[in-house]
């Protein structure tokens, strides 16, 4: 049996913490242990390689709306496959340098193989059996497939496997209506497809603000067809390369049925604490298999850690990142830093594009009660550059604890909302949480960045904000 200081298992934001230790001790023994390709999720299958197919998808739209502007001009042909290449390229060739540089890394024996445990701090790995008195769990998550009769037979893809493609479909049925299909949906539409989602929770994005998904479902429903509260209870193989999906209204019971040529399953994420054998190491795992996890990201057994995906919570890098750096605190350091989720920020980059952070206002009015809540709203066309864009009915809406001007949360739906939301989240970071230097601070003019100082300065009250919601928004029409 092989002895290590520190044994990782998996090789995203893990290795934050493995180069950080290194250069503190560079005579460090350490095991990498990754079954997929090296870098994680977020670069091999996730965040990276989506947002490349994704940029293309949103210069489409961009030149599809010359014609407002008074500029003639058309997509005349998408190259799929080219579009495709060019992201496989970019990720192989990232990939197989983190392999390379593992390979022959001198303080990390990389072990390309699963990984289970056999004892406490004991794993299995390959034919080789190690063991050490530190492990960092950052073992991701794999897509969650439902339980749909004929799903399996038929075929379909997931947010995993559709990165192989080498042909669009003519016509392509979304299961999920949360951000992979969002993000997706908007993908395989600009590219030319038909595209149905299929949601089975009354509202579509069901973790954002009520009026944030309304708008959503209105602007992408020009490009595809979204159908919200419908369990897909069956799928069947049709006629040529055609496949069926049988979905019941929840609410009515009515069925429908409609075809597609390919099938992307995008039902959330599950755990891969199963392969593992966590139980054989008295890890303790929650009711859906995540890792369970004290206020520091330690788990049941002293010193083995989980983080990122692994702990389920809020499965975003960022998050993932931030709790690594957490883990070498508490874990290589021995500081006992507490984590802290109030402002995990996250994005979706459909069309039109959405960001949030913090609390959403249901959660703050549950928390300080209306007479303590403030709401700020503003849309971009109500500003200069906003008017310049030709855009309509997208908004900020920020909420404030009231009399301290405390930032409790954020929520953008427009262009290049992720970048606008940032001055939020990093005020959301500052011991006070003041908004203050929002309104004080000088905002270039024109720049889609004043919709936000506007929109901290519109304070009203809960119930006011909803009287003016849905008709200065239009989404009722």
């Amino acid at each position: 049996m092989k002895k290590y200081d520190v044994i990782a298992i998996g090789s995203g934001s893990a290795t934050n913490i493995l180069d950080s230790i290194i250069q503190r001790d560079p005579q460090i023994k350490i095991a990498l242990i990754d079954k997929d390709d090296p870098g994680g999720i977020c670069l091999t299958r996730g965040c990276i390689p989506s947002k490349m197919l994704l940029y293309p998808a949103e210069l489409i739209r961009t030149v599809e709306r010359g014609s407002q502007f008074g500029i003639e001009v058309e997509v005349k042909r998408v190259d799929f496959l080219k579009v495709m290449e060019r992201m496989r390229t970019s990720i192989s060739r990232d990939v197989e340098e983190i392999r390379k540089g593992l390979s022959h890394h001198p303080s990390i024996d990389y072990y390309p193989e699963a990984a289970e445990f056999l004892a406490p701090y004991t794993l299995k790995v390959g034919g080789n059996k190690i063991k050490a008195d530190v492990i960092l769990l950052c073992t991701g998550s794999k897509p969650l497939i439902p339980p749909v009769k004929g799903l399996a037979e038929v075929g379909y893809v997931t947010s995993d496997t559709l990165l192989k493609m080498t042909e669009l479909p003519e016509s392509i049925a979304i299961l999920g209506g949360g951000y992979i299909a969002a993000e997706y949906g908007h993908f395989f539409s600009a590219m030319g497809a038909k595209v149905t989602i299929i949601g089975r929770n009354p509202q579509f994005l069901p973790n954002e603000e009520p009026e944030v998904s309304t708008l959503a479902k209105k602007e992408m429903s020009k490009y595809m067809t979204i159908l919200t509260d419908q369990e897909v209870v069956e799928v069947k193989k049709m006629d040529g390369e055609r496949k069926g999906v049988v979905a019941r209204d929840k609410g009515r019971g009515k069925e429908m049925n409609l075809t597609a040529q390919e099938i992307l399953v995008a039902s959330g994420r599950s755990p891969n604490t199963d392969i593992l054998h966590p139980e054989r190491a008295g890890i303790k795992i929650d009711k859906d298999g995540w890792f369970e996890v004290n206020e520091y990201l330690e788990t049941s057994q002293p010193n083995i850690w989980a983080f990122g995906d692994a702990n389920g919570k809020s499965p975003f890098k960022h998050k993932a990142n931030y709790e690594s750096m957490l883990v070498f605190n508490n874990a290589v350091l021995g500081r006992k830093v507490k984590v802290d989720y109030h402002a995990i920020p996250h994005a979706i980059f459909s069309y039109p594009e959405i960001a949030a952070v913090g609390l959403k206002e249901k959660e703050a009015l549950a928390r300080y009660g209306e007479e303590r809540v403030l709401i700020g709203l503003q849309r971009f066309e109500e500003t200069g550059k906003g008017q310049a864009m030709g855009l309509k009915d997208f908004f900020v809406k920020v909420i404030l604890q009231e009399g301290n001007q405390k930032i409790l949360g954020a929520h953008i739906i427009g262009p290049q909302a992720s970048i606008l939301i940032q001055e939020i989240i990093t005020l959301m970071y500052t011991p006070a949480q003041d908004s203050s230097p929002i309104a004080e601070g000088m905002h270039i003019h024109p720049a889609l960045s004043e919709v936000v100082e506007r929109a901290f300065e519109s304070r009203m009250s809960p119930a006011h904000y909803h009287h003016v919601l849905m008709d200065s928004l239009r989404l009722g029409k």
